[in-house]
């Protein structure tokens, strides 16, 4: 395990402690689980962009028209 110094303005880090206290964990738990959300989004983002390029616009365009087409009939039923 590594260990990581930050530097953050003092209300940030008086933010996070409220923050922390509130779910119950330490500061170094946030943190951790906060960078642990960061890294899943980019790893999405990236593995989404990769696969974009792989694909077909024509067929990436049908697939959203078929969703705002069941979407816009789910709203009429509410």
């Amino acid at each position: 395990m590594s260990v990581l110094t930050i530097r953050l303005p003092n209300e940030k880090h008086e933010r996070l402690k409220v923050l922390a206290k509130a779910r119950g964990m330490s500061v170094n738990k946030l943190i951790e689980e906060l960078s642990t959300i960061a890294l899943a989004e980019f790893d999405t983002e990236t593995r989404f962009r990769a696969l974009a390029v792989q694909g077909d616009p024509k067929v990436g365009i049908a697939i959203l028209d078929k969703l705002d087409s069941y979407f816009s009939n789910t709203e009429d039923l509410q």
